[in-house]
C-alpha cells in the first residue's frame, strides 16, 4: 500500500468519523488499528487516538446503561467495544510513544467507569505503556527515561480505585492480576516509599490468584490479603498524611458503587482501616461525621458497612470514634427537637429507629476492634451505657431488637476476649439481661417470625460468662423463660424453608445457652432444677413439646455426665427421680422423642454406674441396646414389650431407695398424658415390685402412699387396676404395713380406696387372710400392750382408725363370695363387734375422727359413719352370712340391735344378744367362751364391762363347767366384784356370780366361801344402792342353794345387812332386802333359829309397816317376809290369822297388826311398848305411806296397850309428833294422825274416869 492510498483512505475515515452506525464505528476502529500494525502510528496521532477514546467512552456507556428491550443493539454495542479493545491493545502495544493525553483518557477510564468486561484489558494496556515510558521508548511523553515516573492522577485515588475493584479479582476475565501487575508498574510513581514492599509482595497476590479460579477462592481470606498489603502499604507513609489523602479518596469511592455489592463491602472495610491509622483525629473526626451524615441507614448493606469501618478505624482511634458518635447523637437530639431531623437527608429521611439500631451496633463494633485496655476503660461507659439508651428510647420494632442483641453479643464477646480480665465486674450485666427477658417475653408464643428468639438466647449466653455470675435462682428463671419461648413452638411445615432455619436456629440457641448455665452449676441440684424445668414438657400432651424437651434433656444430660463424670454422686433418690421422668417415654407415639428417652437412660446409667460399685456390664449395655433397636418399630405393642424389657434389664441397678423414687415419681406423671404413656408407667411400677418386693420392707409406706395419692386421679380403669394390683403384691409380703397404710386413710371411704378393697375380696383365701389382719387390729385395741420384737409387730401395733377398720371389715365381708360362712371367724368378729360397740358408748370412747379426715376434710362425718352404726351393720352382715334365720329372726323380733345402739341399754342388749346365741348359735359357744374370759382380763374398762356382761349369761348356762372354764371365770368375777372403780363392772360381776347358782348349781357350795365372801363385803363397804342391791340379789341365789351349815358365820352378818336395808329409801334396796331375808328365813335351821328369831323381833315393825310400801312389788314381797317369818313368834294363832279371808290387803294387814298386838299386849307388853317407840320413829319417814301406816299402827298399839303401860310412854312426844303431821302435805297423813290422835284422847279420858281424884 502506497503513500498515497493511506493518505486517501485517512481522509475518508475522518470524513466518516460522525457516522454512529455500529458498523462504521467497528471499520474505523479496524482501520486504525491496521495503520497502526502497518507502521503508520504517525498517522492516528491526535485525530485517531482521539477517536479511539471516545469510542471507548460512548461503547462502555452504552452497554452499562442498556436496555433489555434492545437485545440486537446490544450485541451490536458489544462488538464495537471489543473493537475497540483490540485496537487500544494493538495502539499500546505498537506505538513506540504515546500522548499524554490518551494515557490519561484510559487512566481516566479505569477510575470511572462501571463496565468490568473493559478493566482488565485496560490495565493491561496501561501497563504495557507504563512499561514503555518507563524504559523511554516514548519519546514525546516528556519523560526522562531514567525517572521511572509517569504522569498519573492523584496516587492516593489511583490506589483506592485500584484496591477496590481488585476486592472482586476474577470479575472482568481476571482482572486482579492486571490491576496489580499495573500497580507494581507504577509504584515508583504512586508512592516510592512503598516501590520496593511491593516488588515483594504483588507477586505473592498474583501468586495467590493464579493458584485459584472464581469457584475455589476465598472473598474473605482474599479481602484480608489486600486489607494487609494496604496496612503495610501505609506503614511505609507513617508520620505523613498519606493515609488521611487515602481515607478522602475512600471516602469519595463509596458513591459509585451500588449497594450492595463486594467493592462496596471492602471499600468500607478499607476505609476503616485507614481511618484507623490516621494521625491527625480532627480530620478522621470530619471525615467519620461526614460519613455518618451521609449514610442512608435504611439501606442495610450501607449501615453494615459503615458500622464495620467504625469499629475497625476504632482499633487505633477509639476516643476519636467515641467523640464522634457522641457528637452524632447530639446533634441529632437537637434536631429531632428542632423537627429537622429529615433535612439532612432529602432522599431518605431517617427513622429515630433505624439510626439508634445503628448507633448501638456501631458501638459494639467499637468494643469488638478497639484495644483490650481501651476496651475495659471504655465498655461500661459510654459503649454499653450509650446501647441501652438507645435500645430504651426507641420504638422497640425486630429490627431494633435484633439490633440490640448483636450489640449485646458483640460487647460481651470483645470483653471475654480480654485475656487477662481479673476481677472485671460487668456493671450493665443485670440491666441487659433484664431488657433480654422482657424481649423474649414479648415474642409471640404461637408462631416463630424473626430470629429475636435465638439472637435473645445468644445474647444470654455470652452474658452468662461474665461476672458479676448468675444466681442459681436467676439462670433457672433464665432456662424457664428461654425453654417457654422455644418448646411451646409448633414444628414448622417441611415446605417453609424459612421457618425450618428460624426454627433449628432457635433451639441451638437454646441448647447452648442451658448448657452454658448448666456449666455454672455442675451438681447434683443444678441438674435436677434443670431437668425440672423440662418436666412440664417432657409431660406434655403434645408430641412436638415432647420430643423438644426430650432432645434437649438428652443434650443436657450427656453434657453433665461428660462434664463431671464421677466428681460429684448424685443425691440419694436422685437417680430414681430423674429415670422415672423419663421412663414412660419409652413408649411415646414419636420415634425421636423414645429413642431420645432411651439414650437419656443410657446417660444416666453411665452416671450411675461410674459412681457406684455396680455390675452393669456389656451384656446388659447390649441388652439395653436391643431394646432400643425395637423401640423403632411401629407396632405399639412390640413397643410396650420392648419397655417392659428396658424396665428387667435396668431394675437391678436401683436400691430401695432409688425404687421408692421411681415409683413415686411414675405414680405422680400417671394421667400427665396419654393411656400410652400410663400404661408404660404401671408397667414399669409393677415389673419393678416384682423383681425388688421382698427387699422394701422399710419403704412400703412411702410405695403405697404415692400410689395411694395418685390413684383417685387416674381416669382409665386398666391403669388403675395395674396400680391396685401393686398394692396387692405389697400386702401379700408385706400385710402388716400394707393393712395400717390402708386403714390410715380418711373417711368416708373413698371410690379408689373402695376399689382396692374390693380387688382384695375377689380374692377369697387373701381377703381372709387380710381379714384376719383387720380383725387382729380391731382386737389390739383391748389387749395388752407388747414390746415390738420387729418391724412388723411395730406396723400391727401402730394406731388405725376404728372405724375405718371397722368400714373395711364390713365392705369385705358384703363383697366376699357369699357361700363363705365364716364358720371360724363369726365368734371372733361378734365379740369384737360388740366389744367395740361397748368402747363407743365407755367413757373412753375416742373419737373416731382421725387427724386425716381433719387435715383432708373440714366438715364433719356423715350421720350414718358412726362408730356404733356402721358396727351394728357389720354385725347384722355376719349373723345375715352365718344363714342361722332363728337367731337372724330372735334379734329383731327382740330389739337387739337397738339395744346395743343405745347406751343406756348396751349391756342388757349384750346380755340378750348372748342368750339367743347360746339358744341359736351352740357350735360357737366355746370360742366365744374362750374370748370373753380372755376380754374380762383386759386393762380396758369397757373390754371387762362387755365381756362381764356376756359372762352374766354364760354363768346361767352350763356352757363354762362343761368346758371346763369354770373356775378362771370365777376367779376373774372375784376380781371385778372387789374392785371399786367402776360400778358397772361390780355390779355385772355379782350378777355373774350369782347366776352360778343357774348355771352350775352343784359347784355352788365349793365356790360359797368366794360367793358370801364378796357379797357379804360389798354390802359392808362403801358401795353404791346398786352394788349393794345386786349383791343381795347374788346372796338370795347362793342361799338356795347351800344349808345353814354351808354359811357359817356369814349368817349373822348377812341377817343384820340385810334387816339394815328394810327402811332404805331404794325401792330396789327395800325389795333385795326384804326378798333376801325372806330366803334366810327358810335357810336357818335349828343352831340359828334363836338368832334368827332376834332379828325378825328387831325387824318386825318395818316388816309389818313395809307391807302397805309406796311400791308394789316391796310391798309384796315384804308381805311374803313377813308371813314367812311369824312362825318365829312361836304363836300358832298368828300364822293362820292372815289371808284366809276376801278383804283388801290394807283390811287383813289391820286385822293382823290387831290379833298381833293383842296377843304381845297379853303376853308380852314391854315388847309392844318397844314397838310403839320404834313405831313414832316411822312418823318422820320420808315415805308417805310408811308415815300413814306408823299413825294407824300407833293407834293399834294404844287401844291394846292397858293404862299401866301406857302412863309409862311419853305420849306428850307422841302427841307432838301427831300433832307435827296435822301440817303434813299429804292428806291422808293428815287424816291418819288426827285418827290416832282421837285415839290417844279417848285413852286420856280412860284415864281420867279410872283415876281417882280425875286426875291423871
Amino acid at each position: 500500500m502506497n503513500i498515497k492510498t493511506i493518505y486517501l483512505a485517512i481522509r475518508v475515515v475522518k470524513n466518516t468519523l460522525s457516522d454512529t452506525r455500529s458498523k462504521v464505528r467497528m471499520a474505523i476502529l479496524r482501520i486504525i488499528g491496521q495503520l497502526v500494525l502497518s507502521g503508520f502510528q504517525e498517522k492516528i496521532k491526535g485525530w485517531g487516538l482521539k477517536y479511539v477514546s471516545v469510542q471507548l467512552t460512548l461503547s462502555t456507556y452504552k452497554l452499562t446503561n442498556r436496555r433489555e428491550c434492545f437485545y440486537q443493539k446490544d450485541l451490536e454495542e458489544k462488538m464495537v467495544h471489543k473493537v475497540t479493545m483490540d485496537t487500544v491493545k494493538i495502539i499500546t502495544s505498537s506505538i513506540s510513544g504515546m500522548t499524554n493525553e490518551f494515557w490519561v483518557r484510559l487512566l481516566c477510564y479505569i477510575m470511572e467507569t462501571d463496565y468490568t468486561e473493559a478493566l482488565t484489558p485496560i490495565c493491561i494496556s496501561l501497563t504495557n505503556l507504563a512499561e514503555n515510558q518507563i524504559h523511554g521508548k516514548d519519546t514525546e511523553a516528556g519523560m526522562a527515561g531514567k525517572s521511572k515516573h509517569v504522569d498519573l492522577p492523584a496516587p492516593q485515588k489511583l490506589l483506592a480505585r485500584l484496591l477496590v475493584l481488585m476486592s472482586s479479582p476474577y470479575k472482568g476475565e481476571g482482572r486482579g492480576i492486571a490491576m496489580l501487575n499495573l500497580l507494581r508498574t507504577l509504584s515508583q510513581s504512586i508512592a516510592p516509599s512503598m516501590a520496593d514492599m511491593w516488588e515483594q509482595e504483588i507477586p505473592l497476590l498474583v501468586q495467590y490468584l493464579e493458584e485459584h479460579t472464581e469457584f475455589t477462592w476465598n472473598q474473605k481470606a482474599w479481602e484480608d490479603k489486600l486489607i494487609q498489603f494496604l496496612r503495610n502499604s501505609l506503614k511505609k507513609t507513617r508520620g505523613t498524611s498519606w493515609s488521611l489523602r487515602l481515607s478522602k479518596e475512600l471516602n469519595n469511592q463509596l458513591e459509585t458503587f451500588d449497594s450492595p455489592s463486594l467493592e462496596k463491602g471492602f471499600l468500607y472495610r478499607a476505609l476503616g482501616f485507614t481511618l484507623g491509622m490516621g494521625l491527625e483525629a480532627d480530620r478522621v473526626e470530619v471525615l467519620l461525621l461526614e460519613l455518618l451524615y451521609k449514610t442512608d441507614y435504611s439501606n442495610d448493606f450501607d449501615r453494615e458497612g459503615v458500622i464495620l469501618c467504625f469499629g475497625l478505624c476504632a482499633r487505633g482511634q477509639v476516643k476519636t470514634v467515641l467523640n464522634v458518635l457522641h457528637d452524632f447523637e447530639e446533634r441529632i437530639q437537637e434536631s429531632e427537637q428542632s423537627w429537622q431531623i429529615g433535612a439532612w437527608r432529602k432522599d431518605h429521611p431517617w427513622r429515630r429507629e433505624t439510626v439508634n439500631s445503628a448507633l448501638m451496633v456501631m458501638y459494639s463494633c467499637v468494643s469488638s476492634y478497639c484495644h483490650p485496655q481501651m476496651l475495659l476503660t471504655h465498655v461500661d461507659s459510654p459503649i454499653t451505657a450509650k446501647i441501652i439508651h438507645h435500645y430504651s428510647s426507641s420504638c422497640q420494632d425486630i429490627s431494633l431488637k435484633m439490633a440490640f442483641m448483636k450489640s449485646v453479643v458483640q460487647v460481651t464477646k470483645a470483653i471475654k476476649s480480654i485475656q487477662d480480665l481479673e476481677d472485671f465486674q460487668f456493671t450493665h450485666k443485670s440491666a441487659l439481661t433484664s431488657l433480654i427477658v422482657a424481649i423474649i417475653k414479648a415474642e409471640p408464643p404461637e408462631h416463630l417470625a424473626s430470629p429475636v428468639r435465638s439472637m435473645a438466647m445468644d445474647a444470654l449466653s455470652q452474658l452468662s460468662t461474665l461476672k458479676p455470675f448468675y444466681s442459681s435462682e436467676e439462670s433457672m428463671e433464665l432456662m424457664d423463660i428461654s425453654i417457654h419461648a422455644i418448646i411451646s413452638l409448633q414444628p414448622p411445615g417441611e415446605d417453609n424453608e424459612s421457618i425450618k432455619t428460624l426454627y433449628a436456629n432457635a433451639l441451638s440457641s437454646l441448647k447452648q445457652l442451658m448448657e452454658g448455665l448448666l456449666q455454672r452449676q455442675l451438681d447434683p441440684k443444678g441438674l435436677q432444677e434443670t431437668v425440672h424445668l423440662l418436666e412440664k414438657w417432657i409431660l406434655s400432651e403434645k408430641e412436638w413439646e415432647r420430643e423438644k424437651a426430650m432432645t434437649l434433656h438428652l443434650h443436657l444430660m450427656q453434657i453433665y455426665v461428660q462434664s463431671i463424670g464421677v466428681c460429684i454422686p448424685l443425691k440419694l433418690g436422685q437417680f430414681g427421680l430423674l429415670v422415672g421422668l423419663i421412663a414412660p417415654c419409652t413408649c411415646d407415639v414419636h420415634r425421636r422423642t423414645r429413642l431420645a428417652s432411651t439414650d437419656i437412660l443410657s446417660s444416666l446409667l453411665d452416671l450411675h454406674v461410674s459412681q457406684t460399685c455396680s455390675l452393669w456390664g456389656a451384656t446388659k449395655e447390649q441388652e439395653l441396646e436391643k431394646c432400643k433397636e425395637d423401640l423403632q418399630d411401629t407396632d405399639m405393642d412390640k413397643i410396650s414389650s420392648a419397655s417392659s424389657k428396658i424396665a428387667k434389664v435396668v431394675c437391678p441397678e436401683f436400691n430401695c431407695d432409688e425404687v421408692v423414687t421411681l415409683i413415686q415419681k411414675l405414680c405422680e406423671n400417671i394421667g400427665a398424658m396419654d393411656l400410652q404413656h400410663d400404661r408404660a408407667a404401671v408397667t414399669w411400677i409393677g415389673i419393678f415390685l416384682q423383681m425388688r418386693v421382698k427387699e422394701l420392707e422399710d419403704k412400703v409406706a412411702e410405695i403405697l402412699g404415692a400410689i395411694l395419692v395418685h390413684l383417685p386421679v387416674v381416669d382409665y380403669p386398666e391403669v388403675r387396676r395395674h396400680l391396685i394390683e401393686g398394692i396387692l403384691l405389697l400386702a401379700h409380703y408385706h400385710q402388716e404395713m400394707v393393712l395400717t397404710s390402708l386403714l390410715r386413710q380418711p373417711l368416708p371411704m373413698e371410690s379408689h380406696l373402695t376399689e382396692v378393697w374390693l380387688a382384695v375380696a375377689e380374692n377369697v383365701p387373701f381377703a381372709r387372710t387380710m381379714l384376719h389382719g383387720l380383725l387382729g387390729r380391731l382386737q389390739s385395741r383391748f389387749t395388752a400392750r407388747i414390746n415390738a420384737t420387729s418391724k412388723t409387730d411395730i406396723w400391727r401395733l401402730a394406731a388405725v382408725d376404728p372405724l375405718m377398720t371397722l368400714c373395711t371389715i364390713r365392705l369385705l365381708m358384703e363383697k366376699m363370695d357369699q357361700d363363705d360362712k365364716f364358720p371360724d371367724l363369726f365368734p371372733d368378729l361378734l365379740y369384737t363387734f360388740l366389744l367395740h360397740l361397748g368402747s363407743s358408748h365407755g367413757p373412753e370412747a375416742a373419737s373416731p375422727i382421725l387427724k386425716t379426715w381433719r387435715l383432708v376434710h373440714t366438715g364433719s362425718l356423715p350421720q350414718e359413719m358412726t362408730l356404733q352404726r356402721i358396727t351394728i351393720k357389720s354385725m347384722q352382715l355376719l349373723v345375715k352370712r352365718l344363714n342361722r334365720e332363728p337367731l337372724e329372726q330372735a334379734l329383731e323380733e327382740q330389739s337387739v340391735w337397738s339395744l346395743l345402739e343405745n347406751g343406756g341399754t348396751f349391756l342388757a342388749g349384750v346380755s340378750l344378744m348372748a342368750r339367743l346365741c347360746m339358744q341359736n348359735a351352740e357350735s360357737y359357744m366355746q370360742r366365744l367362751a374362750e374370748l370373753m374370759l380372755t376380754g374380762m382380763g383386759s386393762e380396758v374398762l369397757s373390754c371387762c364391762v362387755s365381756s362381764t356382761a356376756i359372762c352374766v349369761e354364760f354363768m346361767s348356762d352350763p356352757v363354762l363347767h362343761q368346758e371346763k372354764l369354770l373356775r378362771p371365770v370365777v376367779l376373774t368375777l372375784e376380781k371385778g366384784a372387789g374392785q371399786d372403780k367402776d360400778e358397772t363392772l361390780q355390779v355385772l360381776s355379782l350378777r355373774a356370780l350369782g347366776n352360778m347358782a343357774l348355771g352350775a348349781p352343784r359347784k355352788v357350795k365349793q365356790y360359797r366361801k368366794l360367793l358370801l365372801e364378796k357379797c357379804l363385803g360389798s354390802l359392808q363397804g362403801q358401795a353404791s344402792c346398786s352394788v349393794m342391791a345386786e349383791a343381795m340379789e347374788a346372796l338370795t341365789k347362793v342361799l338356795a342353794e347351800l344349808r345353814e351349815g354351808d354359811i357359817g358365820s356369814s349368817f349373822e352378818a348377812i341377817s343384820e345387812q340385810c334387816r339394815a336395808f328394810f327402811d332404805s329409801e331404794s325401792e330396789m334396796m327395800r325389795l333385795k332386802a326384804f326378798t333376801l331375808f325372806g330366803k334366810l328365813a327358810k335357810v336357818v335351821g335349828i343352831s340359828k333359829k334363836h338368832f334368827f328369831k332376834g332379828e325378825v323381833k328387831r325387824g318386825w315393825v318395818s316388816l309389818m309397816l313395809h307391807c302397805q310400801d309406796p311400791c308394789s312389788s316391796v310391798a309384796q314381797a315384804c308381805l311374803a317376809t313377813m308371813f314367812q317369818c311369824v312362825h318365829f313368834w312361836g304363836w300358832k294363832s298368828l300364822e293362820s290369822s292372815f289371808g284366809h279371808s276376801n278383804d283388801s290387803i290394807n283390811d287383813q294387814m289391820t286385822v293382823f297388826q290387831t290379833n298381833m298386838c293383842s296377843v304381845l299386849a297379853q303376853k308380852k307388853p314391854a315388847i309392844l311398848c318397844g314397838f310403839l317407840v320404834e313405831t313414832t320413829i316411822f312418823m318422820k319417814s320420808n315415805l308417805s305411806r310408811i308415815r300413814i301406816s306408823a299413825c294407824a299402827l300407833a293407834g293399834i298399839i294404844m287401844k291394846q296397850l292397858s293404862a299401866h303401860y301406857l302412863k309409862k310412854m311419853d305420849l306428850v312426844g307422841l302427841r307432838n309428833s301427831l300433832q307435827d303431821l296435822q301440817l303434813d302435805s299429804d292428806a291422808g297423813v293428815r287424816r291418819a294422825a288426827l285418827e290416832t290422835l282421837k285415839v290417844l284422847d279417848n285413852c286420856n279420858q280412860h284415864w281420867l274416869l279410872a283415876s281417882p281424884r280425875g286426875l291423871p
